[in-house]
C-alpha cells in the first residue's frame, strides 16, 4: 500500500490522534480552596484542545474546560454543571460533531479529492477506518470528561467539560452541593419540617448549602482594547480622592454630564452609570454575560464590516470612541443580540475617586436597535439607538442582580432631566431622553443578595 504521507493514504484511511495526557493548559490553571473543598479550573485554547481531543473543536463552537474538585469536608459533593454553562455539550455530542465523514474528507481537499472518488473499490476501507476513528474519538472524549458522581469526603475527582467557545475572559462558576442523605433520611426531614411549621415552631435548619467558586480565566484569542491601558498609570500618585457616601454623591453629580468627541466640542451620549469596584472585580462581574471588545485594527475593522454585510453575529467587534476626561474609554463591554446592529454597548472611564478603597468607575450604556444613514460618520452610516436610554442603564442594573454581583444599588444626579418632547442628541444625531440620574452600582467579589438604597 501507498507510503502513509501520500495523497491517496490520507484519502482512504482516517487517522485519529489525540494526546490526552498533554496539560501545558495547567501552567494557566487556577486554584481556589476552602475547608469544603479545593477547586482547580483551566480553560483550554484553540490550539491545546486540538492537541488533546485531536480535533479542532474551537472550529466547532465548542471549548473544554479542565476541572478537578478535591473533597476537604465530611459529605460527598456532587457538582451542579449547569451553574458552569447551561448550553454545554455532553461528551458524546461534542464527540460527534466533530466525526469523521467521507464526504468532508473528500471536500477538504476541493477537486483534487473527488478524482480518487472512483477508486470505489477503496471505499470499504476509508468507511471502516473512520468508522474505527469515530469509535475512538467517542471514547476519549467520554473517558476524558467530568463524570457527574458523588465525590466522597477525602478523594478528588476531574475532567473536562465541554462548554461553548469564549474569548478574552471566561468566568466559570463551580457550584458544589453537599449529598449523603439516605432517602429514608430526607424524607423524614421534610417530614420533621412539615411538623415544626404546622405548630408555628421556628423552622429547623435547611440541608447544608452549596460550596460556591467563581474563577475569572483569561483565554488567549482577541486582543480585548483595555489591554492597552495601564490602569495603574491613568491618576498620578497622590491624586486618588477617598470619599465617604455624602463626599461621593456630591462628586459624582458634578461629573460632566455627556460624553465628547475627541476635541471636546460636541456633546454625546449621557454619563448615566456609576461602577464601584476593582477591575478584576468588574471584570469577573460583567465578562460572565457581556462581551469583550477588540481593539480596532485593519483586521477587526474587515470582520466588522463582513458581519454588517450579512447581518451576522460578531461578538467582540470593536466600539467606536468617546471621550471623557480627554481620553478614550479606558474599558468597552458589549452584549450582542440578532446580529452586529443589535446590541448593548457599555464604556466605562476611571475615575480619581475611591470609596470604601475602592475604584469608582463613570460611564455610559445605550442599545442599538438598528442602522441609519449620516454624515457625521466616515461610512455614512451608524448604529440607532433606542431614545430611552434610562432603559438601557436599569438593563445593567437587572443583570447583575440576576447575576447575584451588587451589593448596593442606588442612583445619583449628574446627567440632567429631558423627555421626549425635547430631547437632546449624542454625536451622531440620534435623539434621547433621561430622567437624568446615573445608576450607582457597590460590585460584590462574589455572588450575593442585592440592597437598595436611597442615594439621593
Amino acid at each position: 500500500m501507498s507510503h502513509p504521507n501520500t495523497l491517496l493514504w490520507r484519502l482512504v484511511t482516517t487517522p485519529y490522534r489525540p494526546q490526552p495526557l498533554l496539560r501545558t493548559f495547567l501552567s494557566r490553571a487556577q486554584v481556589q480552596a476552602n475547608p469544603a473543598a479545593q477547586v482547580t479550573v483551566a480553560v483550554l485554547d484553540a490550539a491545546e484542545s486540538e492537541q488533546v481531543f485531536g480535533v479542532p473543536l474551537a472550529r466547532r463552537g465548542i471549548q473544554p474546560v479542565y476541572l478537578r474538585v478535591e473533597n476537604r469536608g465530611t459529605l460527598p459533593l456532587r457538582l451542579h454543571l449547569l451553574g458552569i454553562s447551561p448550553n454545554y455539550f455532553t461528551p458524546l455530542e461534542a464527540a460527534g460533531v466533530n466525526h469523521f465523514s467521507i464526504t468532508k474528507r473528500l471536500s477538504a481537499f476541493g477537486l483534487v479529492g473527488w478524482l480518487f472518488l472512483p477508486l470505489l473499490v477503496l471505499l470499504p476501507l476509508k468507511l471502516i477506518t473512520a468508522q474505527r476513528a469515530n469509535r475512538r474519538m467517542d471514547d476519549c472524549f467520554h473517558s476524558q470528561a467530568f463524570r457527574l458522581r458523588p465525590i466522597p469526603p477525602g478523594e478528588a475527582a476531574e475532567g473536562f467539560v465541554f462548554t461553548p467557545l469564549d474569548l478574552g475572559t471566561k468566568i466559570v462558576h463551580v457550584d458544589l452541593h453537599a449529598t449523603g442523605e439516605t432517602l429514608a433520611a430526607a424524607v423524614q426531614g421534610l417530614a420533621a419540617r412539615g411538623a415544626a411549621a404546622g405548630r408555628g415552631d421556628p423552622p429547623l435548619a435547611p440541608a447544608p448549602a452549596a460550596v460556591g467558586f467563581t474563577f475569572s480565566m483569561a483565554v488567549p484569542g482577541i486582543a480585548a482594547d483595555y489591554l492597552r491601558r495601564d490602569f495603574t498609570a491613568i491618576n498620578p500618585p497622590g491624586s486618588l480622592i477617598d470619599c465617604d457616601v455624602p463626599t461621593l454623591v456630591k462628586r459624582l453629580a458634578a461629573l460632566p454630564a455627556t460624553t465628547t468627541n475627541r476635541a471636546e466640542t460636541r456633546t454625546g451620549d449621557p454619563v448615566n452609570l456609576v461602577v464601584i469596584g476593582e477591575f478584576a472585580t468588574l471584570l469577573s462581574a460583567l465578562a460572565a454575560r457581556w462581551d469583550e471588545s477588540e481593539s480596532i485594527t485593519l483586521a477587526t475593522c474587515w470582520k466588522t464590516a463582513r458581519a454588517f454585510l450579512l447581518g451576522a453575529q460578531y461578538r467582540y467587534s470593536p466600539v467606536s470612541p468617546l471621550y471623557l476626561f480627554g481620553r478614550s474609554q479606558d474599558v468597552a463591554l458589549q452584549r450582542s443580540r440578532q446580529s452586529i446592529n443589535e446590541r448593548l454597548h457599555l464604556r466605562l472611564w476611571l475615575t480619581p475617586l475611591q470609596f470604601q478603597g475602592q475604584s469608582v468607575w463613570v460611564g455610559q450604556i445605550s442599545r442599538d436597535i438598528g442602522v441609519r444613514m449620516t454624515t457625521r460618520a466616515w461610512n455614512l452610516t451608524t448604529h440607532r439607538i433606542d431614545p430611552d436610554v434610562d432603559e438601557s442603564r436599569d438593563y445593567l442594573v437587572e443583570d447583575l442582580i440576576a447575576a447575584e454581583r451588587i451589593v448596593v444599588a442606588g442612583y445619583v444626579d449628574g446627567v440632567g432631566a429631558c423627555d421626549g418632547a425635547a430631547p437632546r442628541h449624542n454625536l451622531t444625531g440620534d435623539p434621547y431622553f433621561t430622567d437624568g440620574k446615573r445608576a450607582a452600582l457597590l460590585l460584590s467579589t462574589s455572588r450575593t443578595a442585592p440592597r437598595f438604597v436611597a442615594w439621593v
